[in-house]
């Protein structure tokens, strides 16, 4: 008898405390996320093709149920539910990644258009898509955003330095903040910039 999608979703939803207790990551802190886990898992001779249709079923259903996945990961995991055992595992084994990286790829377009963008973003954001590898677009959405960001940031700081009609005070708090970390260049321009 074939489950339905919404009995697996219940299923995986009721196993998932006991699963995650039993599991050692879940002592080390941190859960793995779907990224981690469908990536950690190697091409030739993997895990997944030891798996049962139910265990296939129900890694497939965490990936959906993770609210991070986008459009192009949900259709590729609802393709490979419908679709045969071998759609399963190749959907594991390489079909996440790839529809994961044309996720990245949209969210690093709607970056680029955002017109609150700056240069430094736009400029790695281009690069990233130019580079056109799974690894490097999500690369850039983890870490290189934050720290192009923080670039367009910095050069945003100096330009309120460079007006001579501020005042001391907001002087005072640009000077101290222009060699800050990323959160704290963006919580100046954001309200510390307002609250002086």
């Amino acid at each position: 008898m074939r489950l339905t999608r919404g009995a697996l979703l219940v299923a995986a939803g009721a196993l998932t405390p006991a699963l995650l207790l039993a599991t050692p990551a879940f002592a080390a802190g941190t859960a793995p996320s779907a990224t981690a886990v469908a990536s950690a898992v190697p091409s030739d001779g993997t895990p997944v093709d030891e798996m049962s249709v139910d265990e296939l079923r129900i890694a497939i259903a965490r990936i959906l149920a993770d609210p991070d996945s986008g459009r192009g990961v949900t259709r590729e995991a609802n393709e490979a539910l419908d679709g045969t055992v071998e759609d399963m595992r190749e959907f594991l084994k390489t079909g996440y990644r790839l529809a994961q990286a044309e996720d990245d790829r949209v969210a690093i377009v709607r970056i680029i258009g955002d017109p609150d963008s700056g240069r430094g973003v736009k400029r790695e954001a281009t690069e990233a898509l130019d580079t056109n590898t799974p690894e490097a677009l999500r690369a850039f959405l983890e870490t290189g955003y934050r720290l192009a960001q923080a670039e367009d940031d910095r050069v945003a700081v100096a330009r309120i330095l460079a007006d001579p009609t501020i005042s001391a005070a907001l002087r005072a708090a640009a000077e101290d903040v222009i060699d800050g970390t990323p959160e704290e260049l963006r919580y100046f321009l954001e309200t510390g910039r307002y609250e002086v």
